[in-house]
């Protein structure tokens, strides 16, 4: 049957219609000669700091190509089809790190939390917190337990690097793993209500060995152990009892290696920070009391410490009572005063914040206090880029601006070798060659 006219209107194109072809084609084609998203990117600024030598290039740029940092200088390669960004008067610098962070931990009760919100909302939050930390200049991070989510952070992780949600690099260690009766169990609460500790329990070497297994199953990257506690201040001098002998945590640290893992502990104070050194721990937080021979320990073995100052200060700033107040202002007084002997004894440190019982995002505090209690500059962004990397296994990969590095770069207003506090005015994020702000 021949074709009607319609249906030879239609296999033939009007005028019209080939005038919109046209256009389509016009599009496409200057579509095409577009930047695309994968070109290179060129970064300007007034000023570009060198991590590892404190030198400030005046002005500085970055060439990045894909995720990786190709040249840095004072004037770079111009690709044609580079996109140039001019961020103007600021710095440019790595990513921050923080090696010491809870994402599934906000403001608040923190026993509470365990308790009132659900693993799903806690994980809805902690995407939330995993945004303001890398808006806020944070590129990596090491989440030192979820505080009785389990495993839920290493969604979180997987979701981060598939780009579903955007968030820093991490290590995630799952729960925190305790004694009975420890530092995170649930030891004010009726005992007949079985209200669950926000840590996994593990009484012996081999229940040690056998926790860090099941979560190394379920994902961790390293295992975080509650080494001390519960810690509080006696007539002016730290108390601070053990939960695991130096056996129990080298078992765990063989485990860790085992694993191509490593063990960090949450240590306040003696004797308990000389058996995690002893063991050969890669990091003791909070380190607020380090004996002689804990330190020569430390320093044979590379292992750093984390002062944490952001979370006393806050906790000194918000009590419930004059008599915590006076307590907690007495906690990180004696800190402050240890800390100083530690920074004249030569201690390795790298930057952590206890960051999410006080607000993410807000952590660049934790760099101000590190300089206000007796460090240079220069000596505390070393201690949080460089050490921060070595610390989660990114040694090579991140913290520093050079060829070859992941482009995790930020920009900050001023010059913080002349006021550390420009690390809380951050106005540009890249991560793995991705604005994330501008």
């Amino acid at each position: 049957m021949p074709n009607s006219d319609l249906d030879f209107a239609l296999l033939r194109p009007s005028s019209a219609l080939a005038g919109l072809l046209f256009a389509f084609l016009l599009s496409v084609a200057s579509v095409a000669q577009q930047p695309s998203a994968t070109a290179p990117i060129v970064l300007h600024a007034a000023r570009l700091l060198q991590v590892d030598t404190g030198n400030l290039l005046q002005p500085g740029e970055i060439l990045v190509e894909g995720k990786q940092i190709r040249e840095v200088g004072k004037t770079v390669q111009h690709p044609a089809d580079a996109r140039t960004l001019d961020l103007g008067d600021v710095t440019l610098m790595p990513g921050m790190i923080d090696v010491h962070i809870h994402l599934f931990l906000h403001p608040g009760a923190e026993d509470l939390q365990t308790v009132v919100e659900s693993v799903p909302w806690r994980v809805i939050l902690a995407e939330q917190a995993a945004k303001a930390d890398v808006m806020a200049g944070f590129t990596a991070e090491r989440d030192m337990g979820t505080e009785g989510a389990g495993s839920a952070d290493t969604a979180i992780r997987n979701a981060i690097n598939q780009g579903i949600v955007p968030g820093p690099r991490l290590r995630v260690s799952g729960n925190a793993i305790d004694i009975l009766g420890g530092h995170e169990d649930a030891n004010r609460y009726n005992p007949a209500q079985h209200v669950l500790s926000n840590a996994d329990y593990a009484n012996s070497a081999e229940q040690l060995v056998e926790v860090m297994r099941e979560q190394h199953k379920e994902g961790s990257d390293f295992a975080k152990i509650y080494q001390t506690g519960p810690d509080k201040m006696v007539q002016g001098v730290l108390h601070s009892p053990y939960q695991y002998s130096a056996e129990q945590l080298t078992a765990a640290v063989n485990e860790a290696h085992r694993l191509g893992a490593v063990v960090a502990v949450h240590a306040m104070g003696e004797p308990g920070a000389l058996y995690a050194a002893q063991a050969g721990v890669a990091s003791i937080d909070h380190a607020t009391q380090l004996s002689d021979d804990t330190i020569r320990l430390m320093k044979e073995k590379g292992i750093f410490a984390v002062p944490t100052f952001t979370i006393f200060e806050y906790f000194a700033k918000h009590t419930t009572g004059a008599a915590e107040g006076w307590s907690e202002g007495s906690l990180l007084d004696y800190k402050v005063s240890e800390f100083k002997k530690q920074v004249a004894a030569g201690v390795q440190y790298a930057v952590g914040s206890d960051v999410g019982p006080f607000p993410h995002g807000t952590q660049g505090r934790e760099l101000e206090l590190m300089v206000q209690y007796g460090m240079q500059p220069l000596a505390v962004l070393q201690a949080d880029m460089i050490n921060g990397a070595k610390l989660l296994g990114w040694e090579g990969q991140i913290g520093q601006l050079k060829p070859g590095f992941f482009a995790d770069i930020i920009a900050v207003r001023g010059n913080p070798l002349d006021d550390i506090s420009a690390v809380e005015h951050v106005t540009f994020v890249m991560k793995d060659g991705t604005v994330v702000r501008q």
